[in-house]
């Protein structure tokens, strides 16, 4: 209590100003306990002891307490205070479930709880730069400031031995260390340098004995001895054993584990060069220890090398607690093979991320910046030209030089290339894009384009007008464009500048066709010229035809409706051309002869537009067939002139009943409706029924009909006779003038489409093994493209739209999986042998960040955050040891091995030692709570130890009885 208050009684009529007097008088009663600025910080430490201890872990996490990373159900509050004119920070590490043993390996320990074995602590530091204490006189006194705190707090002690105290604290020597046996190590970090993580520490365990604690750091020339397991017993055992003994002749029952860390080299070429192939001629490490990228059979290589995101492998072999009971079972420990240890486990080495990642990403999004800056510009030229008036930041692009685009541009066009369109069944969404399919021609000029110069504007427009004059070469010159199909129909679905680049080849194939066959006729020509006439009159008499005479079928009694149908059926048949069979139980109106099929042109190939352009005729003449559009005349026309050669007895009531169907009408037969059922015999007289009974539709019965106008017009002309319905000249310019003329948006609203598709469509082609979460992070891709490009295809983008910032967060999720799907080809190919560890860390993995972030990935994939260990059998130690390859002549000058325990001729990069002795306590040393506490087994000593042969690390915990 710092006051009290005067009970002393005031009357009623009492001035105020007497009041005041009396009050100043018996204000500040000194409470003595407080006298010092000592005994005062101890109060203020006892009051924040008291909340916390009264509180209880549930309502410390309600009020903001921390969990710490990497450290399990680990949390922490802090207080902080001053005393002597410093500020210091107090904070509680405490557990939800403190109850239970903590396991000596376990990976979700504080780096406290691992050195020291406890599970709840204090730790007091100053807040200063350094955080540390620099004398031994202030660590003292703060100690014993929190020891006397939490003995007045007994009362509410919820745990009957609830916290140990620790304080940073830097000596000029290493007394945890320090032995008769051995000398005092001076090679220490500098004292202000934290990471030499020197700790005192108490604990008081409720009884008579006390637990202290004490940890410090070599950070240089560790001595050899204690690079060794032997050195290191001996020195836990100078602890407790007199010292006038011989360590190395006497034993002692000292529990020991021991975790190994090995780390795989990094995938650097030095690395690559000597790790090549084993002696046996074996791949040692998988299919990337070849001396190139670890990418090159990934289908992404074509266009970029990415950083490899797995930066390596750590295996930990893990030793559980055993007895050893002299030096030189330790250095037979020492000496043996990491296969010997009880537990296996891999854990995944991520590379950070390194400044601006090189992938499809980031060119994407470089395209995105150039489409919204095509809508300042007309035309491509204007991008190009040095009057343009444009800004300073279209000025300041760089345009790449003309070997460069003369690379691109041999490449586009190599001669012989076929095109494979890309088809996976697994994401059929793909097509839901209208983009160019992947190894198309325009396909590759985009992701060409995203590795021009810097994907700019400028260097597209470049790039983009010597790419249609190499497009208008290949038309005049007749050259076949390569990367296109030259056959077949048009794919709708793709984007409109595919769609004419594959019309432009089909006119080119068919203007060659066209050229060959005026080859073909005019050589013909010459060599009828220089037959004899003596030739030419025996070539006559061989291809006469010879017409069936009266003798040939003998004297048969005739009708003479019969001779007549007959020499119609004569005179049709050798005048007939172009068929291609008989039609089945259709007959002719005016003549009793069977239909027959025409060989009719292919309907013209259209590409959108066009297919527009005609709807929008149709449209506007509505269902009357006298519209004006060109290319429907034509076609009719060339129908009617076909079947006219077919069947040259026909009628235009004929040519409705074979094109339109719906447009003859049947006449009504009452009394064939009287029987459900007719014999054989009535089928073969309706079909022979002549002529066939009926009418025209309305429509087609008007006068001025236009169908019948182009019957009567149109000649007699079989397919292979009739002028072509493709023009393939006149299709071709039209083709040329479209790329020519073509806007600079509309061109890039094409180009982000199709890139968008190519690129995901590139890497869906990457083999990364059975992970079906690669599969659905894929699909979700497509499904968002398109959506996001879905506005880019129907012309509705301005240059300040909303879109492109739409566009610009489908990069980020486009990168997000490209990092993904990296990484699962990365694992693949380093654990082709292990299929199912790499399966399982790919699991942990994408939980992981699934659990993190709610959503999938993050941005940056840091080394410290994913940690996770997995298991690995014992069939699976033997492929998993190959990655560690023996060091080669060339490494063996980097590292002189120091250690034991070597794998594969690597020492561990990290050894970590638990000794501990236990005693049986008995007699009456506790202050009995339970009646069966007097007889339990104690940790009297324990000494973690954790280093390599460069820096060394030990923390001990002792038990004394003060």
């Amino acid at each position: 209590m710092a006051s009290s208050s005067s009970s002393k009684k005031i009357h009623a009529d009492t001035t105020d100003k007497e009041l005041t007097e009396q009050e100043e008088e018996l204000e500040h009663f000194d409470d003595f306990t407080l006298a010092s600025s000592w005994e005062r910080f101890i109060s203020k430490i006892e009051a924040v002891l008291r909340v916390w201890m009264s509180d209880g872990p549930k309502n410390l996490l309600e009020k903001g307490a921390v969990l710490l990373e990497d450290a399990g159900n680990l949390y922490k509050v802090k207080s902080e205070m001053k005393y002597a004119m410093k500020s210091y920070c107090m904070e509680f590490y405490f557990m939800t479930d403190p109850d239970g043993k903590l396991a000596d390996w376990n990976f979700d320990l504080h780096d406290l709880q691992l050195c020291f074995g406890v599970k709840e602590f204090l730790v007091i530091a100053p807040q200063s730069a350094s955080g540390v204490i620099l004398d031994a006189p202030e660590s003292s006194k703060l100690l014993s400031a929190i020891a006397i705190a939490l003995s007045n707090c007994s009362s509410l002690v919820y745990i009957n031995i609830w916290v140990c105290v620790l304080s940073r604290f830097f000596s000029k020597e290493v007394t945890v260390l320090w032995d008769s046996n051995f000398m005092v190590y001076r090679h220490l970090f500098p004292v202000h340098d934290p990471s030499r993580k020197a700790y005192i520490g108490i604990q008081s365990m409720g009884t008579v004995f006390t637990r202290r604690f004490e940890a410090d750091r070599i950070g240089s020339q560790v001595p050899v001895k204690l690079m060794h397991l032997e050195g290191l017993y001996e020195l836990f055992v100078s602890k407790f054993a007199y010292s006038t003994l011989d360590l190395s002749v006497h034993n002692f029952k000292v529990r020991c584990a021991m975790k190994l860390t090995f780390r795989t080299l990094p995938y650097d070429d030095d690395n690559m060069k000597d790790a090549k192939i084993s002696k046996s001629g074996e791949n040692l490490t998988g299919p990337m220890c070849n001396g190139t990228q670890w990418d090159d059979d990934c289908s992404w290589s074509e266009w970029y090398s990415a950083e490899d995101p797995v930066k390596g492998f750590e295996l930990i072999a893990i030793w559980s607690e055993k007895m050893v009971e002299s030096s030189m079972e330790m250095a037979e420990l020492e000496n043996a093979s990491p296969h010997e240890a009880e537990k296996w486990l891999i854990s995944l080495r991520l590379e950070g991320s390194s400044g601006n990642r090189v992938g499809f990403a980031s060119e994407l999004c470089l395209l995105v910046d150039a489409l919204q800056v095509s809508f300042e510009a007309q035309f491509m030229e204007d991008f190009v030209s040095v009057e343009n008036p444009g800004s300073d930041n279209l000025k300041s692009m760089v345009i790449p030089p003309p070997t460069v685009r003369d690379r691109v541009l041999k490449e586009l066009f190599i001669e012989g290339v076929q095109f494979s369109d890309f088809a996976d069944s697994r994401h059929k969404t793909s097509r839901a894009i209208k983009g160019a399919p992947l190894g198309s021609l325009f396909a590759q000029f985009c992701l060409h384009s995203l590795w021009f110069g810097n994907c700019n504007i400028r260097a597209i427009a470049v790039l983009w007008i010597e790419f249609v004059r190499e497009v208008r070469w290949c038309w005049e010159e007749s050259q076949l464009l390569s990367r296109m199909p030259a056959n077949g129909s048009i794919d709708l679905s793709t984007c409109l500048i595919n769609q004419k680049l594959q019309m432009l080849a089909i006119c080119i194939e068919r203007k060659c066709q066209l050229n060959e066959d005026y080859q073909d006729c005019i050589g013909s020509l010459d060599q009828i010229d220089f037959m004899s006439e003596e030739e030419s009159v025996v070539g006559d008499d061989s291809f006469s035809l010879q017409t069936p005479s009266e003798d040939f079928f003998g004297k048969v009694d005739r009708k003479p409706e019969d001779l007549e149908l007959l020499n119609e059926k004569k005179s049709s048949d050798l005048t007939r051309r172009g068929s291609a069979g008989i039609v089945d139980s259709m007959m002719l109106l005016k003549s009793h002869q069977s239909m027959h099929v025409p060989y009719t042109q292919e309907v013209p190939l259209m590409t959108e537009d066009m297919h527009e352009d005609r709807l929008k005729a149709v449209e506007a003449f509505g269902d009357s067939f006298d519209f004006s559009a060109q290319l429907e005349r034509d076609i009719l026309t060339s129908d009617m002139s076909a079947f006219k050669a077919a069947n040259p007895d026909a009628v235009f009531e004929d040519f409705i009943r074979w094109h339109s169907p719906g447009d003859w009408e049947e006449d009504d037969d009452p009394e064939g409706s009287k029987s459900s059922s007719s014999s054989a015999l009535d089928i073969k007289k309706s079909k022979d029924s002549w002529p066939p009974q009926g009418q025209l539709s309305k429509r087609m019965s008007e006068q001025g009909n236009l169908w019948r106008k182009l019957w009567n017009s149109a000649p007699a002309l079989p397919a292979s006779e009739q002028k072509p319905l493709l023009d393939p000249n006149r299709e071709g310019e039209k083709v040329l003038h479209y790329l020519e003329t073509l806007q600079p948006h509309e061109l890039l609203e094409q180009m982000v489409c199709t890139a968008f598709k190519a690129a995901a469509d590139t890497l869906c082609q990457t083999s990364y093994g059975e992970l079906k979460q690669v599969e659905t992070e894929m699909q979700q891709l497509y499904l968002t493209m398109a959506s996001a490009l879905r506005p880019l295809q129907v012309n509705c983008l301005s240059g300040d739209s909303e879109i492109v910032e739409d566009l610009r967060r489908l990069t980020i999720a486009f990168e997000q999986v490209e990092k993904l799907l990296a990484l699962a080809a990365s694992l693949h190919r380093k654990l082709i042998q292990a299929p199912r560890v790499s399966r399982e860390i790919f699991n942990n993995y994408y939980n992981f960040y699934i659990q993190t972030t709610g959503k999938g990935l993050i941005e940056d994939i840091g080394e410290k955050e994913f940690n996770k260990k997995q298991e690995v059998k014992d069939h699976e130690r033997e492929v998993l040891s190959n990655m560690f390859v023996p060091p080669t002549a060339n490494q063996s000058w980097r590292k002189v091995l120091s250690m034991g325990n070597l794998l594969n001729g690597h020492e561990p990069i990290l050894r970590e030692i638990i000794l501990s002795l236990r005693d049986r306590v008995s007699g009456n040393h506790y202050a009995a709570r339970s009646g069966s506490v007097s007889q339990q087994e104690i940790e009297t000593y324990r000494m973690y130890i954790c280093g390599t042969s460069n820096d060394l690390r030990v923390a001990l915990s002792v038990v004394s009885c003060d």
